[in-house]
């Protein structure tokens, strides 16, 4: 039997062709990664970009007020709660999970009551309205003499704030924040809600 043998730069040909196979699908390879990751990279800058969910005050009434002023010891006795009606809507596409989250009502800054907010989510592009109860604590104003002044003028202001803090998660999680503040005066003697003026912001 005889053998052929193959010429020399018939099988440096072979190994050429190879070469050149294994670089082409390493190429495509590394294109099809880099295709995706862009694509992905497009989607979560443009149609899954996070949103900030926003929250709306839809509205804040009176349940109950109880109050006396004893002038002649300079003493004031109120209880006053308050029923919040909110809104959270969620723009993403994604669901909005929250924690850690609160409502508190405010005199001059100082918190004077408070009622949390149960962890919860918001599906994609919801919304989810939340009835919030918040009752004044006097106990912790009693050694503030604008309070007194303001009761004895029947005339109390007063502030709600909201916080709402959550996660969004497009392709990793973001931390998402949703504020509400209302300004509010509250006509003691009326047993009503003399002015009112609210104010929204988020950040991501």
């Amino acid at each position: 039997m005889e053998v052929e043998a193959l010429p020399l730069a018939s099988k440096k040909e072979r190994k050429l062709t190879r070469k050149r196979r294994r670089k082409y699908i390493c190429l495509c390879l590394i294109a099809s990664v880099l295709g995706l990751g862009l694509l992905f990279l497009i989607l979560g800058l443009t149609v899954f970009k996070a949103k900030r969910p926003t929250t709306t005050v839809d509205s804040i009434t009176l349940s109950d007020v109880d109050f006396s002023v004893d002038v002649l010891r300079l003493r004031v006795s109120l209880n006053l709660t308050l029923d919040t009606d909110v809104t959270v809507k969620n723009p993403n596409h994604v669901s909005f999970k929250y924690s850690n989250s609160a409502c508190y009502l405010r005199f001059q800054g100082n918190d004077v009551g408070e009622v949390p907010i149960p962890t919860g989510h918001i599906g994609a592009r919801d919304t989810r309205g939340l009835n919030l109860t918040l009752s004044l604590m006097a106990d912790r104003l009693l050694s503030n003499s604008d309070f007194y002044s303001d009761v004895v003028s029947g005339m109390l202001p007063l502030q709600t704030y909201i916080r709402i803090s959550g996660k969004v998660r497009i392709l990793f999680s973001i931390h998402v924040v949703a504020y509400s503040t209302c300004d509010l005066v509250i006509d003691l003697r009326s047993r009503s809600i003399a002015n009112q003026s609210c104010h929204y912001r988020s950040k991501l």
